[in-house]
């Protein structure tokens, strides 16, 4: 089903970012800042809290119950498991465990809602039922369907008008003591189908190498937010794809790695972007980029609602810079507006074409992570004979620290770091998927400490590093905590 109007696909995605943990519930709408503006500013919870006296925030809740409740019923059923409306709290159909229909996390509350799909129904009154979806058709479709029919309800006022995404003037809710924050990440990259071709040595000038091929998902984005997601964190990928089989692979297995995809840009009648790789038998890659210019982001498509949501209530956001120029420095300037704001990691890779543009922005840059190379790019005007001098050039524009990759060793330069972490061999050369393994490790670790990384954190984050040295599929490579903490392990065996 389509969204209808731009109102409608606002209050959809705010829906969509707030069902993840504990729903509609008080102590969610407390659990991170997430801007509500444009649910608190609908005319009709406005109209409830001039009726009943009550603060805007205390009349959404029962707003969107009422509005729930004009849905069809297998509608009804699935908002009132998504959002943790509590619609049969008053009156709880025999053989239903409320604490479960409701359950603090989401995943929980689908797998409920399909195992009393038909209880459901029948205490609904519905006669002819329909069959079961699966929670993976609940997670990709059902809910997005069910979100847009009624925020089309709460929006049906006329008057209504979509407040600017813009970093001042939000109507936060503050965090309770109570409740944990959740972990959540969101990474801005591309996202592609691979076209990989295994090789054992690159082949001469005038001749051919045999070698072996297979098409997986990847791109800078899916694999930094894949490996993100592999370490417990929640996490949202904005990128772009075309609406054609390769963008459904894109999604599908996106959602399949618990990755959300609803910030995924999908345009009709473009071709999902692919990329040519070349891997010989050491791990040295050689990449061709084939893109469709209609298949990208642009600043109008972060410069929403929905977006501004998912960076505001992000712990971290991870960068790349694989899309058009001046995407990375929107992304930047809302980031810089926000308060408090969250931890920023730059990747910048593949090296933009005019680095000066982010110069503005690069105060914001908790951690610029990159090869050698990538951050001598960063200076196009300064020849550095060092990373170190590359680092203190980089660091006096800005940024707060700087970690240099190089194979499986980190180099870090902060005002309370100076580390070099080399103690983990590998087996080859490089792997493709190791910086992605190392920002994401890295993230978690600023999850988890608040942003304070010490020795330790960045130890682990290169140990990430060493599991990615399966010559196949980059994502299917991304370790989990235990093999990452299994790798420090034998590191300080050494």
């Amino acid at each position: 089903m389509a969204p209808q109007n731009p109102r409608t696909i606002a209050i959809r995605d705010i829906l969509t970012r707030l069902c993840t943990y504990y729903g509609l519930r008080p102590e969610r709408l407390g659990n991170t800042e997430i801007d509500v503006t444009s649910l608190l500013e609908l005319p009709v919870v406005r109209q409830y809290a001039q009726r009943t006296g009550l603060p805007a925030g205390e009349s959404l809740l029962p707003v969107v119950r009422e509005t729930a409740q004009r849905l069809s019923p297998t509608d009804r059923l699935i908002a009132d498991s998504a959002l943790a409306l509590g619609l049969f709290r008053d009156n709880p159909p025999d053989g239903i465990d409320l604490s479960r229909l409701y359950a603090d996390n989401l995943g929980p509350r689908r797998e409920y809602l399909v195992e009393h799909w038909r209880r459901l129904h029948r205490a609904l009154g519905v006669d002819h039922i329909p069959e079961p979806p699966t929670v993976k058709r609940l997670r990709t479709s059902s809910e997005g369907d069910t979100f847009t029919v009624l925020a089309d309800l709460l929006t049906a006022d006329a008057g209504y008008v979509i407040p600017q995404a813009m970093p001042s003037g939000k109507i936060l809710v503050s965090l309770p003591d109570s409740v944990q924050r959740p972990k959540s990440v969101t990474v801005v990259g591309d996202a592609v189908i691979d076209h990989l071709y295994r090789v054992d040595g690159f082949p001469a000038a005038d001749r051919a190498a045999r070698g072996s091929f297979t098409r997986p998902p990847g791109g800078k984005g899916l694999n930094r937010a894949v490996a993100a997601a592999r370490l417990g964190l929640d996490v949202a990928l904005v990128s772009a794809v075309g609406n054609d089989k390769d963008g459904a692979e894109i999604l599908d297995f996106l959602t399949n790695e618990n990755v959300r995809c609803d910030l995924v840009k999908v345009v009709d009648g473009g071709r999902s972007p692919v990329t040519a790789v070349i891997m010989d038998s050491s791990g040295e890659t050689r990449l061709i980029g084939c893109k469709d210019d209609r298949v990208k982001l642009e600043v109008a498509d972060l410069q929403t609602g929905a977006v501004h949501a998912a960076l505001a209530s992000s712990e971290v956001v991870l960068l790349t810079l694989e899309h058009p120029r001046g995407v990375a420095e929107q992304v930047l300037a809302m980031v810089r507006g926000m308060r408090p704001r969250p931890q920023v990691i730059v990747c910048p890779s593949p090296s933009p074409a005019v680095p000066q543009d982010l110069y503005q922005y690069l105060e914001v840059v908790d951690y610029l992570v990159g090869s050698p190379s990538e951050l001598r790019a960063m200076l196009p005007v300064v020849s550095t004979d060092s990373t170190e001098e590359s680092a203190k050039i980089l660091r006096g524009l800005g940024v707060r620290a700087v970690c240099a990759i190089d194979g499986f060793r980190c180099s870090v330069r902060s005002e309370r770091l100076k580390l070099d972490v080399g103690r983990f061999q590998g087996a080859l050369k490089n792997s493709a998927g190791a910086a992605a393994a190392f920002s994401a490790a890295l993230a978690c670790r600023v999850v988890e400490t608040g942003g304070e990384l010490d020795a330790k954190d960045v130890i682990w984050a290169t140990a990430a590093m060493i599991p990615t040295q399966q010559l196949g599929a980059v994502p299917r490579a991304m370790p989990d905590k235990d093999r990452i903490d299994d790798v420090v392990r034998q590191g300080n065996k050494q």
